[in-house]
């Protein structure tokens, strides 16, 4: 079934682009951008706690924006609920360009299907800006059980699943965590069963295939590489429909997984810059504009590299559209995992 709906998903990608007029129109009528803005420091609020990926990237950024404008730029850090909180707190900010957050793929595509209730519209309530960048995950599995079972590529890892369901385990961060759905979309799409094994953050999880308490896991590239390249976790395919450029020679799931209903495998942690819906069109362009130069630049690139990111700056109509999409896509997928948080 989520095979079928990757496929149609990608189809829907040339109608989402006639149609992002509407999804770059905010839900408010936007006021009128004040000639000689910005006036005043503007707040970037980041829904994590400092020292995560998504801060240091919006510092790195809050650093050259402020060259650009003139103004400070004040890194506020909102976590709780999953993102939730920071995300809901610029939703309901004045639509004057002087507060915007670091949106993720968890604010704003699974959160909205994963949790009960929701306190803003992911889409409604915010003018995207650009998205920033994106980190694939990575499929790796204990080395003492991948060579204990023969495993040795995704392809070992299907038929070995196949013959023995519900034999392998796999730890993720928590249900409804990127990991968790990599997993679970796994699962559906190449006719396997595994056991979920859910842990208290990214880390714990991790650690459990490093101590051999479970068998793999969908990991964040970043917070995996280390390891990968000190043989403590064998590295199987990343998640993304490209290859990382911090490990050309991994193929991707899709790639890897050819003639086992894997084509097509795409997840991805993404963030990117958004504002409160309403926000002068002037301000988002100026915005965009100066965000996307600073991406491009060597060191930018550099730092982003060094958390296993990718550049990806778009237009505000194009991150837009991929909002809409992830929506589509990580709602069927939370509902075939049964995922849910109260």
């Amino acid at each position: 079934m989520l095979k079928t709906l990757l496929t149609a998903t990608k189809m829907a990608a040339s109608a989402a682009a006639l149609a992002v007029a509407t999804l770059a129109t905010p839900a408010h009528a936007a006021a009128p951008a004040p000639a000689n803005w910005p006036t005043k420091p503007i707040k970037f609020v980041v829904p994590y706690p400092a020292g995560g990926p998504l801060d240091t990237v919006a510092r790195a950024i809050g650093e050259r924006l402020r060259e650009s404008l003139g103004q400070p730029i004040v890194v506020e850090n909102k976590p709780g609920a999953g993102g939730n909180l920071g995300a809901d707190y610029v939703a309901k900010q004045p639509a004057d360009g002087y507060t915007i957050v670091m949106g993720a793929v968890a604010t704003h595509a699974i959160n909205p299907t994963l949790f009960a209730r929701m306190p803003y519209d992911p889409v409604k309530d915010f003018a995207p800006i650009t998205l920033v960048a994106d980190v694939p995950n990575v499929l790796v599995m204990h080395p003492g059980k991948a060579a204990e079972l023969h495993i040795n590529t995704v392809r070992d890892l299907v038929e070995y699943a196949r013959k023995h369901p519900g034999k392998l385990d796999y730890a993720s961060g928590g249900n409804g965590s990127a990991g968790h759905l990599s997993g679970e979309l796994f699962k559906s799409m190449a006719r396997v069963s595994m056991v979920h094994i859910p842990y208290n953050g990214a880390s714990p999880a991790q650690l459990s295939v490093l101590s051999g308490q479970t068998d793999l896991i969908f990991d964040n590239l970043a917070s995996a590489s280390a390891n990968i390249k000190a043989g403590k976790l064998k590295a199987f395919a990343v998640t993304t429909p490209a290859r990382a450029a911090a490990f050309p020679e991994l193929p991707t799931i899709a790639e890897a997984g050819k003639g086992l209903g894997l084509e097509g495998f795409d997840i991805s942690t993404w963030f990117g810059v958004l504002a409160p819906a309403g926000t002068p069109r002037e301000i988002v362009e100026r915005l965009n504009h100066d965000i996307v130069a600073i991406l491009k630049t060597e060191d930018m690139k550099a730092r982003l590299a060094r958390i296993g990111a990718q550049p990806a700056p778009t237009t505000p109509e194009q991150f837009g559209a991929l909002i809409q999409r992830e929506l589509k896509k990580y709602g069927q997928v939370v509902k075939v995992s049964g995922a849910k948080v109260d």
